[in-house]
């Protein structure tokens, strides 16, 4: 049987695929803060001015995921300074879930921010996304001090790369 592939392709947050998934991400994270699913209008809200713009270099980058040319997930990178690039909008669409997908995902973001000069990653999230939580501590992140701060930021990770 032929293994499936997963493909990591730098596009602008505002092309195609990246947009939907934007959509998508903001979509799932914002439903289960909520506890109901978000409308499009809230969507369209929580997506206006949400800063994703600086996630193209030299400021950052954005990957779009796709699993067997499918566009199933996609992660960015902003450059917070010299030395850390913040992993943002990390997010697998559910049919590609438990496919090796995050592992993969987390080893492009890897190398992106090596290649914007960046020697460590780091993020904040949620406490009530746990399964966000458990890959970000499966794949080498550890819990660290805030660094930021924001009414949806209730823990922080870090790694070196």
């Amino acid at each position: 049987m032929a293994r499936m592939t997963w493909t990591f392709t730098p596009e602008h947050v505002h092309a195609p695929d990246a947009s939907a998934l934007r959509r998508d991400y903001y979509g799932e994270v914002a439903g289960r803060y909520w506890k109901r699913p978000a409308t499009e209008a809230e969507i369209d809200e929580g997506l206006a001015d949400d800063g994703a713009e600086l996630l193209t270099p030299p400021t950052g980058q954005f990957l779009v995921a796709r699993y067997e040319g499918k566009p199933a997930g996609c992660g960015g990178l902003l450059l917070l300074d010299a030395e850390r690039a913040e992993l943002t909008r990390i997010f697998l669409r559910p049919a590609f879930r438990g496919l090796g997908g995050a592992g993969a995902l987390f080893t492009a973001l890897d190398a992106e921010a090596r290649a914007l000069g960046a020697r460590r990653t780091v993020l904040t999230t949620r406490l009530d996304l746990v399964e966000a939580r458990a890959a970000y501590v499966r794949h080498g992140y550890a819990e660290i001090p805030a660094y930021a701060t924001g009414p949806y930021m209730e823990i922080w990770y870090g790694k070196d790369l």
